[in-house]
């Protein structure tokens, strides 16, 4: 189990790499990547979750990224299984 304030961290920048998101942003804004947004949010979860879980992870903060209104609960409820 992992601390909740590293829980906490992890939503914020999901939070704002969401708000910052928009369809076809790596085409309009030479140098974003939305790899590195997501290797950006999932920072303070390294060494911290197994390869398995930080693959969940990766994919669940990508998809939130990207459409946080379908994909949001599965990522709270992700991040609240492995909180203490």
């Amino acid at each position: 189990m992992i601390d909740r304030v590293i829980t906490e961290a992890v939503t914020y920048r999901v939070a704002v790499a969401a708000l910052s998101y928009y369809d076809g942003k790596e085409d309009t804004q030479p140098g974003y990547s939305l790899r590195d947004d997501v290797r950006w949010c999932l920072e303070p979860l390294k060494g911290e979750v197994s390869s398995a879980a930080e693959t969940t992870f990766t994919w669940l903060v990508s998809s939130t990224i990207t459409d946080p209104t379908a994909n949001r609960e599965r990522l709270s409820n992700g991040l609240a299984a492995v909180s203490t």
